[in-house]
């Protein structure tokens, strides 16, 4: 993690450890006055911390990745960092900044979602298959993109991280979790 400054307060190393885990109260977020409260708004003056916010998301994604072979994506709340920002790694980086989804599609999917919250379950979901993503790159630069099947997937779920949402909270019914196999 990182000072105000975006000096390193721990070894890089030792990243990993700042993953929030399964039963962490800050992963997931309670009503007040009965409305849902999310995370923060990345503001424009931020925009110099995002690049320290997201070199530590990439840090602990490649940790994951190495650890338990799997990590597409992450975001900030997943490390304490209550803001709105997610970052995703497939063919090349990408940095979602205040990101909205718009035009979810009626037809759902199911699919056997993951988390690094909780590396070693998983849980049987229904997700849009079709979506569109507005957000902010790492340039401030409006952007809008439409995504379908695995990305909408993971899209979905790294979102449900910026509202306190998990999987666990979205499981079909109660035999949609499993152990992954080793």
């Amino acid at each position: 993690m990182r000072t105000s400054e975006g000096e390193s307060v721990t070894d890089p190393a030792e990243r990993f450890e700042y993953l929030l885990r399964l039963g962490d109260s800050a992963l997931i977020l309670s009503q007040r006055l009965g409305e849902w409260v999310g995370h923060c708004p990345v503001l424009e003056e931020e925009l110099p911390e995002v690049t320290n916010w997201v070199a530590d998301l990439h840090q602990v994604m490649q940790e994951i990745r190495a650890k338990y072979n799997f990590g597409r994506a992450i975001a900030a709340p997943q490390l304490g960092m209550m803001k709105r920002l997610i970052y995703m790694n497939i063919d090349k980086p990408f940095v979602f900044i205040n990101p909205e989804l718009t035009n979810l599609s009626k037809e759902m999917f199911e699919v056997w979602d993951d988390c690094m919250c909780f590396p070693d379950l998983l849980v049987r979901v229904r997700r849009h298959k079709t979506l569109t993503i507005k957000y902010h790159d790492e340039n401030w630069k409006a952007c809008e993109w439409t995504v379908e099947n695995g990305l909408s997937e993971l899209l979905q779920h790294e979102y449900d991280h910026l509202n306190g949402v998990l999987c666990t909270m979205r499981a079909i019914d109660d035999k949609s979790f499993k152990w992954r196999p080793n």
